[in-house]
């Protein structure tokens, strides 16, 4: 078929095709035949002139007993995290009160802040990605993709949010049903509380959080494999600083960079072992108390911990792959013997609350709650602590999508990260929030009991209502814990990678011992305050990150700008000429032909 077809060409439409071919089969090799990935480490490069400076990543290192380490990002995030690991265990009753606090604090006085950056951030992308820039590459003109689309789609899901849709999927609507959110000032329990309750859950997890990804990973890709800068986060602020990347403020981003990925990590992980805890409750009645969740956390942590020894390819890819399939056929089992018609047309209608009230959504902050009446606080406990939570999980997940993107450009790297995860985060969110939502508007079921007193309760008392129960709460209970297992992996390579300066090859046991202070963390902020601690821990690290983010709008938009301007006078200095098509030698068509 293919041969009877290039007979039909003209000459210039086979070289056209050959070319074409030639380029598939180069995506092919790329994905196929290359070196497996263990870790982050990449070879930076430079697509037109490299500013690394003869600098090599972690050329100024510690070694030594296993480690490899950059010493002041290394020992200053290390022993402030020591610091708060001891402060929380001896001093857990004040420890609640002071996350309390820090929380009301931050959400009062700071809330407008997270809200304004991330419209910013959503703003900034469109405008790059339907730009001149647009059709910029990352990795340089000829760089081509390593992971195939599917398995570039399924890491970052599963990187970006997977155990948080698995715990807030039915929980959140429930909430938001029985509380709406003040700014539509409806009552709970009825209608119009539900079609709110969807809507605002679209909003947490839709644009919002993916530009924020978006934002930080694009960054990194375009410094190391566009400029030749280490992937670490200090080197998208070239622009802004030159050669001081590798001095104090340097080391100031990257320590905020650690500590805002392990306490973000802590708090999906947390919230993770929360669920697991609860489904095995639910099916076993195995107990729940705080200590329990801390001895799963214990073990789920080893897995985390052979997955980073088996590396990138043989880990996190597998693993993520694994996940999707499981979790799309779980899907595909509730949308089926559940509420059929009413989900799907729950999901449509939810797109069009969504994009209707997503302006007004997007900058309310509660302002005039506080004028002549006391203000409320319903944003910081939802919409500032999710800001909070992805800005924090930002450089972690950044840079793991930055590690697995080459080759993708501009427009169709922004466009994906914020459009595909976001539309299969609508899915599952109506999937489940709506068959919560139906149980409970029918009366068959009182999910929002269960959920007012055991939030990690939410998705196994929902599948109570369906068919094959045991099988579909396994099915949820060992989807957090892969999730748990690719969050942790990919968050301690992330860490590690900063901690090594951008060491293209680090010690397994750095790597190990990272994702062992992951789950320390986590186990720590459980017992010093629970589902409080975490939240508070995320939008507190969050916070500094914010400036940074903003900051890195104009390092990469000024970084772009050089690109563009650079590819433009090389274009122009190339002779006016016929235009040419290199194709290989054994890929000619027969004379004959």
């Amino acid at each position: 078929m293919a041969e009877a077809k290039m007979r039909n060409l003209t000459y210039r439409q086979k070289a056209i095709e050959l070319a074409r071919r030639h380029w598939e089969k180069q995506k092919h090799k790329a994905i196929h035949e290359r070196e497996p990935f263990y870790g982050l480490q990449i070879e930076p490069s430079a697509s037109f002139y490299d500013e690394a400076g003869g600098r090599k990543p972690g050329d100024r290192n510690l070694v030594g007993f296993g480690f490899d380490l950059h010493p002041w990002v290394s020992f200053i995030a290390g022993g402030l995290l020591i610091v708060f690991i001891a402060l929380t265990l001896l001093f857990q009753e004040q420890s609640q009160m002071f996350f309390s606090n820090t929380l009301s604090f931050i959400g009062d006085t700071f809330g407008w802040l997270y809200i304004f950056s991330a419209n910013i951030f959503i703003i900034f992308l469109v405008i790059l990605a339907f730009s001149k820039y647009g059709k910029i590459r990352i990795g340089g003109p000829d760089a081509v993709p390593e992971f195939s689309t599917f398995a570039w789609f399924a890491m970052l899901l599963s990187a970006g949010m997977g155990i948080g849709l698995m715990f807030w999927s039915v929980a959140e609507p429930m909430f938001h049903y029985g509380s709406p959110s003040p700014m539509f000032d409806i009552s709970g329990n009825t209608p119009a509380a539900a079609q709110a309750a969807m809507g605002v859950t679209y909003y947490h997890w839709g644009i919002h959080p993916w530009a924020v990804y978006a934002l930080v990973s694009l960054s990194l890709a375009f410094f190391a494999y566009n400029r030749g800068l280490p992937l670490t986060i200090r080197s998208i602020f070239y622009p802004l600083l030159g050669d001081k990347i590798y001095g104090f403020w340097g080391n100031l981003i990257d320590i905020l960079s650690v500590l805002a990925t392990l306490f973000g990590l802590a708090t999906s992980l947390g919230l993770g072992v929360q669920q697991v805890a609860a489904g095995l409750n639910f099916l076993f009645g195995w107990p729940t108390d705080t200590w329990f969740q801390v001895v799963l956390i214990a073990v789920i942590t080893s897995f985390a911990t052979m997955s980073v020894v088996a590396g990138l390819d043989k880990g996190v890819k597998n693993l993520s792959t694994l996940n999707m399939y499981l979790a799309a056929a779980f899907m595909v089992f509730l949308l089926l013997v559940g509420p059929t018609v009413y989900i799907l047309s729950a999901f449509t209608q939810n797109l069009g609350f969504y994009f209707q009230n997503l302006i007004q959504m997007s900058f309310w902050v509660e302002t005039f709650r506080g004028v002549g009446e006391e203000g409320s606080n319903w944003q910081n406990a939802w919409t500032i602590f999710y800001w909070g939570w992805w800005i924090s999980w930002s450089p972690f997940v950044g840079m793991f999508i930055a590690r697995v993107s080459k080759g993708r450009t501009l427009r169709e790297f922004v466009l994906s990260v914020m459009i595909i995860p976001s539309l299969l985060s609508f899915l599952w969110m109506s999937t489940f929030g709506s068959s919560a939502l139906w149980l409970q508007t029918t009366g068959t079921a009182d999910i929002a009991t269960a959920v007012g007193n055991d939030v990690a309760t939410a998705l196994f008392v929902m599948l109570e209502n369906f068919p094959f129960t045991i099988v579909t709460s396994l099915i949820g209970i060992f989807l957090v814990v892969v999730f748990f297992v690719t969050s942790s992996d990919s968050g301690s390579l992330v860490v590690d990678h900063l901690t090594s300066g951008g060491k293209l090859d680090s010690p397994l046991p750095q790597r190990v011992f990272w994702a062992v202070m992951e789950g320390v963390c986590a186990g720590v902020l459980l017992v010093g305050g629970g589902l409080v601690a975490l939240q508070s821990a995320s939008i507190a690290t969050g916070l500094p990150f914010v400036i940074v983010l903003l900051i890195m709008c104009y390092s990469l938009y000024k970084a772009l700008g050089e690109e563009f301007y650079h590819a433009t006078i090389l274009e122009a200095m190339t002779p006016d000429e016929p235009q040419r098509y290199e194709i290989p030698m054994e890929t000619l068509p027969n004379r004959a032909e």
